[in-house]
């Protein structure tokens, strides 16, 4: 089996972060968002994988993942020049998968328990089409599963008005190359896209066998400020461990709390669970719970709780900073005159001083 990562997508409900990089880079735990997708596709014995590139600074994605050699697998980019959708992306990657099973993984989706089970199902039960699908309070919001009776697929449709069920479609799809056929059927929705949804539907309606799988567990498609907030909240409750590769001085660490080499603890508390990358200063702080900070930060004189610093920033002054998620090099300071809580969402290479 291969796989796929859907890369694109302009990312409009994170900005001013996707300014400067794409969605999917965005860091839980100081991972990238599709970092996780592509672990989750190598524990399923997934060889070899196609990255389909967007028109969102694609070169920081080839910078980031290479040739695959570092995360255990071959990657291959496949550039997707303009935003037709997800039938259209996938579509891009016919001559990648060649007569393949194939796994097609959205870049910045994220499931609790992974597709491990899922995938063994896909395998054993050789359906031409599998879908996974999630019981969610507002199925408008996706493509929506209808099932007849007896449980069978019967209909896929895309953002409904008046959905059918409350089983949503995610973003992960195991797929035979027999969607080729269909997706080269396709003309575009209402949307002005291919949409993957009409693709599997012209495979039911051909009388190929589709499937479905119930997804257990927490799942999110991070594409929200505070969806990445609790995503990382919920990765370092469940995958956190206690690690001190740093150095702690004058300092009190509880909980489970992941310090990185060349990282320094002056003065400060810092309460698990935590993740503190490489080469960064904590001095006369307090720090966490559910907190990730990026590599070479600054936090000094402040307190920082349920957030994410990316990569250079620096918190400064500031008597209480949460719920915020903070871009690389970027600056929060306060002056002593108006010291109060502050939430933040500021991107990249920018400067607050209150």
């Amino acid at each position: 089996m291969k796989g796929v990562i859907l890369h694109g997508g302009s990312g409009t409900r994170l900005r001013p972060l996707t300014y400067s990089g794409p969605k999917q880079l965005i860091p839980i735990a100081n991972k990238p968002v599709s970092q996780y997708a592509l672990e989750d596709l190598v524990s399923c014995g997934v060889s070899e994988v196609a990255i389909v590139l967007g028109q969102t600074f694609p070169e920081l994605v080839r910078s980031y993942y290479g040739d695959g050699s570092k995360f255990g697998v071959e990657i291959t980019y496949v550039q997707q020049d303009e935003p037709k959708g997800i039938a259209h992306a996938i579509g891009l990657c016919e001559g990648f998968v060649g007569q393949d099973d194939f796994v097609v993984y959205l870049g910045d989706n994220m499931l609790q328990h992974g597709i491990g089970q899922h995938a063994a199902r896909f395998r054993t039960e050789r359906h031409d089409a599998m879908v996974l699908l999630k019981e969610v309070d507002d199925p408008s919001r996706y493509g929506v599963a209808q099932l007849d009776g007896n449980g069978k697929l019967v209909k896929l449709v895309e953002k409904p008005k008046e959905p059918p069920s409350r089983y949503a479609v995610i973003g992960i799809y195991f797929l035979r190359p027999s969607i080729f056929q269909s997706i080269k059927s396709l003309k575009p929705s209402w949307r002005g896209e291919l949409e993957v949804t009409d693709a599997i539907q012209g495979m039911i309606d051909r009388g190929l066998r589709v499937g479905y799988s119930h997804v257990g567990g927490w799942w999110f498609d991070t594409g929200k400020k505070d969806d990445i907030l609790d995503v990382n909240a919920l990765v370092l409750d469940e995958r956190a461990t206690s690690d001190m590769g740093g150095e702690a001085t004058g300092s009190k660490l509880s909980g489970r709390v992941q310090v990185a080499k060349g990282t320094k603890i002056v003065n400060s508390t810092v309460r698990g669970p935590v993740s503190i990358a490489e080469g960064c200063l904590i001095e006369n702080s307090t720090v966490g719970p559910h907190t990730s900070i990026g590599g070479s930060s600054i936090v000094k004189d402040s307190s920082v709780e349920y957030c994410i610093l990316l990569e250079g920033s620096e918190v400064n002054g500031v008597e209480r900073l949460e719920d915020s998620l903070i871009g690389k090099y970027s600056k929060v300071s306060q002056n002593a005159q108006n010291r109060r809580t502050l939430k933040v969402h500021l991107g990249d290479y920018s400067e607050v001083v209150l």
